[in-house]
């Protein structure tokens, strides 16, 4: 077994890999970009190498600063994580020549399986089930009007060399093909180093369900059944679990003997996903092979009680894979959710900042996989996922449950989160009732994400819990003070408050365990778990436990809650007669100014001084964070002033167009 592993990687993957080698007694070695040298995984390492500047290109994807780095602290083998270099050839054929051991599939495997084209002419051979579809790249806009009119619209326009969602576009028509096709070959580019795109037929309302290979150097090969990865933004998944709520046994069993077909045609080893698209009657279809970790590997070690890492390393190490197919067991549900930075209500552009709290939740069944701490930064040069929450239980709905508490529980202040979206799927019908699609998010929220409404009895609820927070607010106050000015020693017992558009009279009969609050008239008895100055309150009543975030603002709370943001105003009633004569105060109109939702790069301008634009029209192209974000007018108008220009690097916040 080796002594020393580099993990040629950053962040949450770079931590699981460290974890796992620590708890085997293998040293390990981070390496890190300028911007990284304080990150979380090089403090876990027990050594670390500074490689280069803050760009992915400069650092990260450097193969010579790598091999250097193996050179210098002795490490025997390289775990590459996934993205980065983690499917690149080249790198794997580096680290053979340099005697380090690859900890990932055999180089033929990658080369075949990363060529989106290559790879399913090989699935073809092998049986498996494809997509239909034009079989080489298309150069030009021409041909790829051609062969879209051959194929059929809807068509998807995907990166040969792609992965991640990058490069990747649907066309439902002409217009679409020709602005998709433009930003799917400038995505692969940058992304791949490889602007070749390709065209096959768009599966509508389809399910994304993959399969988990895994294979040793002696010829064995095993799969450990699928994940379901339907719930997408951007083709970008957001939340996964496993098994899928739509297959049954024989789909199941289909699918995992192609995926295991495939692995062998390709002469693969170490752990490998086949991914597959699902129609409405559980036929399915290739779509590609990841040659590497999967971001969604803790659902199947869940479901599996396997660490695939170890795996990987015993495989790569020679040793066998120690299982047959027949062994492999499963046990119960797991969902994970994908903790983004990034804001939904501006359409889910990517966020940066520093963190300025963060604290994971706990809970039974709870699993996190994080690569950063409260005061680190969230960097605009990389992938903006701050963290993965898993939650395990024996059914499905019990997963859900967890998970939606830990979301719940999971205090994130600095850049913006998508904490709240995640919150609002889990409790979706459509999603409970495993109804899904790669559609859903986009035909459930639409482009952005404003907030949940809350059920009467929830809002009730958090209205009485507002109630009883001011009254200890108020009662402590009483107590280190002896006295408010104004005020009776005794605090008030009777509130009016407002709370998601409606307005509540509430009196505090009790304050004990349980405590008691009328709220017009009804009566509600809970345990609350919470003090001034705590920003996570515990609410108990029925046998449900509630957790709800909590931030002190003028005249209240700002409560967090089941994907809603609810500001609760609690006031006496004397206040809240004189706030209801205050006039409403009127907010700017902004929808003119066009800003920098973060910092990036100007890759294009499409408009010019004068021109008149519709609303939803694109303006220009922001690149950052390894994805091309489109800002888009929000009004009809006309262009007043262009602030930019193509190369230029903006800050956030930075006006970037001025309309009329």
């Amino acid at each position: 077994m080796f002594e020393k592993i580099l993990i040629a990687n950053r962040g949450e993957i770079a931590c699981r890999i460290i974890r796992t080698c620590r708890a085997r007694g293998i040293a390990t070695v981070a390496v890190h970009s300028e911007a990284d040298a304080g990150a979380r995984h090089v403090e876990m390492a027990d050594e670390a190498v500074g490689i280069g500047p803050p760009p992915a290109r400069d650092s990260y994807l450097m193969i010579d600063r790598i091999l250097e780095a193996c050179r210098r602290t002795g490490a025997e083998a390289v775990h590459p994580g996934y993205g980065f270099l983690s499917e690149n050839a080249l790198f794997a054929e580096a680290l053979a020549a340099a005697g380090i051991v690859f900890i990932g599939p055999p180089v033929a495997a990658i080369r075949a399986m990363g060529d989106k084209i290559e790879s399913k002419r090989l699935a073809e051979a092998a049986g498996v089930s494809t997509v239909p579809g034009h079989p080489d790249a298309v150069r030009s806009l021409g041909e790829a009007l051609h062969v879209a009119r051959a194929i059929g619209y809807p068509v998807m326009i995907k990166a040969a060399a792609g992965g991640g969602g990058k490069g990747m576009r649907i066309a439902h028509d002409e217009q679409e093909l020709e602005e998709g096709l433009k930003r799917a070959q400038s995505e692969a580019a940058s992304s791949f180093g490889d602007e070749r795109v390709f065209l096959e037929k768009f599966v509508e309302r389809p399910r994304h369900i993959e399969i988990q290979v895994l294979g040793d150097r002696h010829g064995n090969l095993v799969h450990l059944g699928e994940r379901e990865c339907s719930i997408q933004r951007r083709h970008q998944k957001v939340v996964e679990e496993a098994p899928s709520p739509f297959l049954d046994a024989a789909t199941r069993e289909a699918m995992g003997a192609q995926a295991v077909s495939l692995a062998r045609t390709v002469g693969y080893h170490s752990a490998g996903t086949v991914e597959f698209i699902v129609d409405r009657d559980r036929n399915f279809y290739f779509l590609e092979m990841n040659t590497r970790l999967q971001v969604e590997h803790p659902v199947t070690e869940l479901v599996t009680g396997r660490d695939l890492v170890w795996d990987m390393i015993r495989i790569a190490a020679g040793e066998p894979l120690g299982f047959t197919q027949e062994e492999v067991e499963f046990s119960g549900w797991a969902i994970e959710a994908r903790v983004y930075a990034e804001d939904p209500a501006r359409g889910f552009l990517p966020s940066s900042g520093r963190l300025v709290r963060y604290r994971e939740p706990e809970g039974e069944g709870l699993r996190i996989d994080s690569g950063v701490f409260e005061g680190g930064e969230v960097s605009i040069y990389y992938d903006p996922m701050i963290a993965k929450l898993c939650a395990h239980g024996d059914t499905r709905d019990r997963a859900a449950d967890r998970l939606a508490a830990g979301l719940d529980a999971f205090l994130l202040r600095g850049p913006a989160h998508n904490l709240t979206f995640l919150r609002a799927i889990l409790d979706h019908p459509d999603f409970r009732a495993g109804r899904l699609s790669t559609d859903f998010i986009a035909e459930t929220f639409g482009a952005r994400f404003a907030g949940r409404q809350l059920p009467e009895p929830r809002l009730r609820m958090l209205a009485a819990a507002a109630a009883l927070m001011t009254w200890r607010e108020v009662a402590r106050a009483c107590r280190i003070s002896g006295r408010l000015p104004g005020r009776d020693p005794e605090p008030e017992r009777s509130w009016a408050v407002a709370l998601g558009g409606r307005h509540f009279e509430a009196r505090i009969a009790e304050d004990g365990t349980p405590a008691t609050v009328e709220l017009d008239g009804e009566r509600f008895l809970f345990a609350l778990d919470w003090h001034p100055g705590r920003m996570l309150a515990e609410l108990e009543t029925d046998g449900e436990r509630l957790r709800i975030q909590v931030e002190t603002v003028a005249e209240g709370f700002l409560l967090i809650h089941g994907g809603a943001e609810l500001r609760a105003l609690v006031r006496s009633h004397r206040a809240a007669e004189l706030a209801a004569r205050m006039p409403e105060k009127e907010m700017p109109d902004t929808s003119g100014l066009v800003i920098a939702p973060m910092p990036g790069l100007i890759v294009s301008v499409a408009v010019v001084p004068g021109q008149e634009v519709k609303a939803g029209q694109e303006l220009l192209v922001l690149e950052a964070m390894k994805m091309e974000n489109v800002l888009r007018a929000e009004r009809d108008g006309v262009v007043r002033e262009i602030h930019v220009r193509p190369a230029d690097a903006v800050a956030a916040d930075q006006l970037l167009v001025t309309l009329a």
